[in-house]
């Protein structure tokens, strides 16, 4: 059976609060530069629209690293604060691009860090 195209079929989807936690763990650890089993990920909701919460290790350079060479901060994409900042906003849209899902905001809490001789993170 073939749908008209442009016209919607009957029904309805569902994306479990598993399937939503999942990607937003994967989301988080791809803009952190950390493991997604080490991502935590709650949600609430925010006056209709969803909000994340995430507690989270953040990628850092050795501090041997940093001392030889204080540009490896800049490797890793800038200060702790800043590059948690930036993933805010990365992490909303790449939540929203796979799932559909409307954010009304991403809260991260930085629980610690995984140093990583590696570079840049993203």
């Amino acid at each position: 059976m073939s749908v008209p195209a442009g016209r919607p079929l009957a029904g309805h989807n569902r994306i479990s609060t598993q399937a939503l936690t999942s990607v937003a763990r994967a989301a988080a650890a791809e803009a952190l530069g950390v493991p997604a089993q080490d991502v935590r990920a709650d949600w609430t909701d925010d006056g209709g629209l969803l909000a994340l919460s995430l507690v989270t290790p953040i990628a850092v350079p050795s501090l041997t690293a940093v001392l030889r060479d204080p540009a490896r901060v800049a490797g890793f994409g800038g200060p702790i604060w800043d590059r948690a900042v930036v993933a805010k906003s990365q992490i909303l849209r790449r939540v929203t691009e796979l799932s559909g899902a409307q954010l009304s905001r991403v809260d991260i809490r930085i629980s610690g860090a995984s140093v990583s001789d590696g570079g840049r993170v993203r």
